[in-house]
């Protein structure tokens, strides 16, 4: 055993166990990203999105890389179908829709604040149980309109109350403590540490807080596209199988109503896909092709385009993709210029457009 390295931030620090046949954690570096995405106004390169990309083969042979893909860096929620599937082998015994729920960053619409009650209940806990922290819905209609309603923040309304309820549910299954599920000692932190450590075939490299106040496992891009690689992969009926088809199934359940990662897995079949803050985005096909993304300036316009892009390289017919070719920059409040990949991953649409 070996504790992870000392982060900048104490109370955020936690010794992980490992196995002796996991990689070395990922270097914790400046990371050496490289040109992703062009912002292109009349024929003139106006901004540089920042970042890395890679593209694993069906064998999980590295196809495409750009940027660095192998320093330390924050999956943010694009982690949490990791995070499912450990919740899943601990015994939680969710499918359908609200095993979608779990692995979600939801938008707050009602049927997201219903699944987690559903959750809830099922484990005999109430939301005063839940330790995210208290947020306004993430999705701006479904905002507005609760602050229109005089409604004020809340754990139930925040996008990991799903996660959060379906911890509270492993760890009663568990006969684990309540008190404390998210300190990443807790008996579930280590159960998930282990599996993103499995999943990912390497050493997690700092244990942090994300902001919903779960530990946050900070682990490599290249592993992070290896994790999904395996779920989309898994034998039917595993743990990674049933994440994976919950997911997939119920993608706005996962997300909401208009959410763009919902509309790429609804655009490409069998496409297991997954956001997080920060510009971080992972998606995986059944045979094991992966991509995954990590936009430096955290834009979310890049994001999207990029991925696309990506996918397009990793062999996904670029005709199921056309609608997320980039956004579209406005002079006058007419089209001028758009945001597209970097030559290095979509070489056709750049030279087009410039």
């Amino acid at each position: 055993m070996t504790p992870a390295p000392a982060h900048d931030n104490p109370p955020a620090i936690q010794a992980v166990m490992y196995s002796s046949s996991l990689a070395d954690a990922p270097a914790i570096r400046e990371p050496l990203h490289a040109p992703v995405a062009h912002l292109v106004r009349g024929g003139v390169t106006e901004g540089i999105h920042y970042g890395s990309v890679v593209v694993l083969g069906t064998g999980g042979q590295v196809e495409l890389q750009l940027g660095d893909i192998e320093a330390a860096f924050h999956p943010r929620s694009a982690l949490k179908p990791v995070q499912a599937v450990a919740m899943v082998r601990a015994g939680l015994p969710l499918d359908g829709e609200l095993l979608s729920l779990a692995a979600a960053s939801h938008s707050g619409e009602e049927r997201h604040l219903d699944g987690t009650r559903r959750i809830l209940a099922l484990a005999g806990v109430t939301e005063d149980d839940l330790r995210n922290v208290t947020d306004m819905p993430y999705g701006p209609e479904v905002r507005d309109a609760w602050i229109r309603d005089g409604r004020g923040p809340s754990r139930l309304a925040q996008n990991c109350s799903g996660k959060h309820a379906a911890m509270l549910y492993t760890c009663k299954l568990n006969g684990w403590s309540l008190d404390g599920y998210l300190d990443p000692e807790h008996p579930l932190q280590q159960a998930i540490a282990e599996i993103v450590e499995d999943l990912t075939g390497q050493r997690i490299a700092r244990v942090t807080v994300d902001g919903c106040g779960a530990p946050l496992f900070s682990v490599s891009l290249h592993g992070l596209a290896r994790a999904a690689a395996r779920i989309t992969t898994a034998v039917p009926g595993t743990p990674e199988a049933r994440v994976a088809d919950a997911v997939r199934d119920h993608a706005e359940m996962a997300s909401g109503t208009g959410r763009d990662v919902a509309a790429l897995m609804r655009a490409v079949p069998g496409l297991l896909a997954k956001d997080g803050f920060e510009g971080v985005e992972v998606a995986a096909l059944p045979d094991g092709r992966a991509v995954a993304v990590k936009i430096s300036d955290g834009a979310n316009r890049a994001r999207i385009p990029v991925t696309a892009a990506a996918l397009v390289r990793a062999g996904v017919d670029p005709a199921l993709l056309t609608g997320f070719a980039g956004e579209v920059l406005l002079g006058g409040g007419e089209p001028v210029g758009a945001v597209r990949p970097a030559r290095a991953l979509d070489p056709v649409t750049v030279r087009a457009c410039a």
